[in-house]
């Protein structure tokens, strides 16, 4: 069956965010399109969505999300316009994406994944390792700050909202002596050279999906699958699978902090997982291997693991 291919008279809407890292994960995709089909890329008409979580006064004032809502907060709007025939697409970064999607909407497709370490980001110094006593982190991430008080009790970890530019602005102002960002981002947009230096996932385990690109589509739109089917990449659906399995079966929400990364060797899948106490005086952890093909069970097997180890009160400050 012949597709029916969209043409600069007719584009495919592709919805984004407009901060300049959202920006440069649609232009990717509209690329991929376009080299995909053999078209112009006026054939794919990037539309740029303002969501709640995109809002500057919320920003300026660094509130934490878990105060303003959840990681719905970055695709409301953009679900919204895609459900009602708006765009065609959203192009979303998966760490940001709730583990439940809208009714009649799917998000099965990936780009390939980029590197999924997290960027330690200081003018002064080039390691963690090397920040004083008492040296002010800024993050935004309950993951990040809960791993980093885990890490070093002593640190001051201050809240730190924004894109990429945002919170360099900051670091600049002197909000912070140091902050984290993902080396994914800082790669997309040509920033790599931002980060002192790239934290290994054994120092620092990433949120679940960092680094890898989702894009939504509707689940009838089957002209729309076809297309699409050419840009995803298996290896980072099979990864994905696994931590956002062990994600939904262990909390969902932006209220706990959670890490994973799932890694492929061949026909065999290695997931690495992590849950902390907010405030990080404890973390547990298990580290298991499963065929490729079982990594959603994997992940669904490890999280309950680990909700049995942490008992009944690990999650008590949630009531």
């Amino acid at each position: 069956m012949t597709l029916n291919l969209p043409s600069p008279d007719s584009p495919l809407k592709i919805g984004t965010r407009g901060s300049p890292l959202a920006l440069a994960q649609a232009y990717e995709t509209r690329r991929r399109l376009s080299e995909a089909f053999d078209l112009p890329q006026e054939a794919f008409e990037i539309v740029v969505i303002k969501t709640t979580g995109d809002d500057a006064s919320l920003i300026a004032k660094d509130r934490p999300l878990k105060e303003i809502g959840n990681k719905g907060l970055f695709t409301k709007e953009i679900e919204e316009d895609l459900s009602s025939g708006a765009i065609d697409i959203a192009v979303h970064s998966m760490k940001d994406m709730p583990t439940l999607q809208p009714d009649g909407l799917l998000l099965d497709t990936y780009l390939p994944r980029e590197d999924t370490r997290d960027a330690f980001v200081s003018p002064d110094v080039a390691t963690l390792a090397d920040l004083p006593e008492g040296a002010v982190v800024g993050t935004s991430s309950l993951r990040r700050r809960a791993q980093l008080l885990n890490f070093r009790s002593d640190l001051n970890v201050v809240e730190f909202r924004g894109n990429v530019q945002t919170r360099l602005k900051k670091l600049d102002d002197k909000v912070a002596d140091c902050t984290f960002l993902a080396m994914a981002g800082l790669n997309r947009l040509g920033m790599s050279h931002v980060a002192s230096s790239a934290i290994s996932p054994e120092d620092m385990l990433p949120a679940v999906a960092q680094g890898a690109i989702g894009i939504e589509r509707r689940a009838d739109d089957s002209r729309t699958a076809d297309m699409l089917a050419a840009l995803h990449d298996k290896e980072t659906g099979l990864r994905l699978a696994a931590e956002r399995m062990f994600l939904a079966t262990l909390d969902g929400s932006c209220e706990t902090p959670i890490a994973a990364l799932a890694e492929l060797d061949g026909g065999t899948l290695r997931l690495r997982g992590e849950v902390l106490r907010p405030d990080g005086s404890e973390s547990i952890s298990e580290d298991r291997t499963a065929p490729v093909e079982d990594g959603a069970k994997l992940g669904k097997e490890m999280a309950q693991s680990l909700l049995v180890k942490a008992g009944d009160g690990f999650f008590a400050w949630r009531s």
